[in-house]
């Protein structure tokens, strides 16, 4: 069973949202909080294995425990599940390392399958706000150009992950084993000074490789 970190300030929806997770049998709720500080907390003491997190909440925003969660566990994936369509929400949810930013008026089959792809190492974005936010981020200001260049298989690699592939779907793309992506992922952050595939999936839509 997969063990959920669920946070909202409203307990009706969240409890909606509880329902909704937990009706394919595949994921628990193992934790939940009404403020961000809280999902901080929980994140620390309860053993999760994915965060959803809403936006607006007291104490802290879900993008700020967003940020402070993955500080203190890289390997989390956190999906920000949100009811504002907002581009700035969504890069900041991005730039912060979130896995994905889905709107709480998407199907409970969407939320699923981000969840499912966040957990791979993929990354999802609501269709809507991607279209809008992609061009967004390639007018922002691009990394600065280093003079250490990526081989060909890592160039490839990026470019899939700036595409939100999973590590599987990676694999089977260029026939290599998960453990050898995720192997050459590792190689790639190392050499660009990234903190995570969320960072270089900007990274590659920045440089235009996308």
């Amino acid at each position: 069973m997969i063990k959920v970190l669920l946070a909202d300030d409203q307990k009706m929806v969240r409890q909606g949202i509880r329902m909704m997770i937990e009706e394919t049998g595949e994921f628990s709720v193992t934790a939940e909080a009404d403020t961000g500080r809280e999902a901080v907390m929980q994140g620390k003491t309860a053993d999760v294995d994915i965060a959803v997190l809403d936006v607006r909440m007291p104490e802290m925003t879900g993008l700020a425990a967003c940020r402070e969660l993955i500080e203190l566990f890289p390997e989390l994936p956190v999906l920000i599940l949100t009811t504002f369509d907002d581009d700035a929400y969504a890069i900041e949810a991005l730039e912060n390392g979130a896995k994905g930013f889905m709107l709480k008026d998407a199907d409970a089959s969407k939320l699923i399958t981000a969840m499912k792809k966040a957990l791979e190492g993929g990354i999802t974005i609501d269709e809507g706000v991607a279209g809008r936010i992609i061009p967004d981020l390639m007018k922002k200001e691009k990394p600065p150009q280093t003079n250490i260049s990526l081989t060909k298989r890592e160039r490839d690699i990026t470019i899939l992950i700036g595409e939100g592939r999973t590590n599987q779907e990676i694999a089977s793309e260029l026939f290599l084993s998960v453990g050898t992506v995720k192997n050459h992922i590792s190689v790639i952050l190392d050499k660009l000074e990234l903190r995570d595939r969320t960072q270089l999936a900007i990274f590659a839509i920045r440089q235009n490789l996308v």
